[in-house]
């Protein structure tokens, strides 16, 4: 069976796709994450951070594989702050929140490394698993006309083409992304292969999120190759 693949273009200046952030550093993998293109998705329809539970049907229902047609470079940015004790941030859940402890706790930095891929490009095919909520057309349409400004990871990662880059058939993740007609490395889920193409390797890959509780959500296996 041949399946209809929405074919995304992610490239940039900078570029972040997630990975697992342990203390201060949050790094960026090669390809985007599930969760990454699940709140890129959402914020083309238009749906708030609190929707949990569309958030979390939208991404169980990604089938995808992405390809690398333009390698960037890793760029780290160290940032630094000093925040006074009466300074507040906007949190996830919508409400301002302020800074405790004593007068001594003010004196500290707040410092932070971030990871990017500067002038980097990648492309994904997409499709959905059967289920409620948008289908492919939807998703298209969003992309074409994104309910608001669009990013690719984190706010500064500004898109330098359309997302949106047309459609692709195949009748798996692997045989849509060969369909592009561009070589380079790429990933794709371990049953969205061709019996017929050469090994490639196998890992467990954590970038699933568990919307509901906003923690790490699980992992899943992936295969990694050249493709021609």
């Amino acid at each position: 069976m041949t399946y209809r693949w929405l074919h995304l273009r992610l490239a940039g200046p900078l570029l972040a796709f997630g990975g697992v952030a342990i203390d201060h550093v949050g790094p960026t993998r090669d390809f985007p994450s599930a969760s990454m293109l699940t709140g890129l998705l959402a914020n083309a329809l238009g749906w708030r951070r609190e929707e949990v539970e569309r958030h979390q049907a939208l991404q169980d229902r990604l089938i995808y594989g992405a390809l690398t047609a333009m390698e960037g470079r890793l760029l780290t940015d160290n940032q630094n702050a000093k925040l006074e004790a009466s300074d507040k941030g906007w949190t996830t859940w919508g409400l301002p929140e302020g800074r405790g402890g004593g007068a001594e706790t003010h004196k500290n930095r707040h410092r932070r490394r971030r990871d990017y891929l500067a002038d980097h490009d990648c492309r994904v095919a997409l499709r959905l698993r059967p289920g409620d909520g948008p289908v492919l057309d939807d998703l298209a349409a969003a992309l074409d006309r994104p309910a608001r400004p669009l990013f690719i990871g984190r706010k500064p990662c500004l898109p330098a083409a359309p997302i949106l880059g047309g459609w692709l058939e195949g009748a798996t993740a692997r045989a849509a992304l060969v369909n592009l007609g561009i070589s380079g490395p790429a990933f794709w889920p371990a049953d969205e292969g061709d019996a017929d193409h050469a090994p490639a390797h196998r890992k467990e890959l954590a970038d699933l999120r568990n919307w509901r509780s906003g923690l790490h959500g699980g992992t899943r296996i992936v295969v990694t190759g050249e493709l021609p």
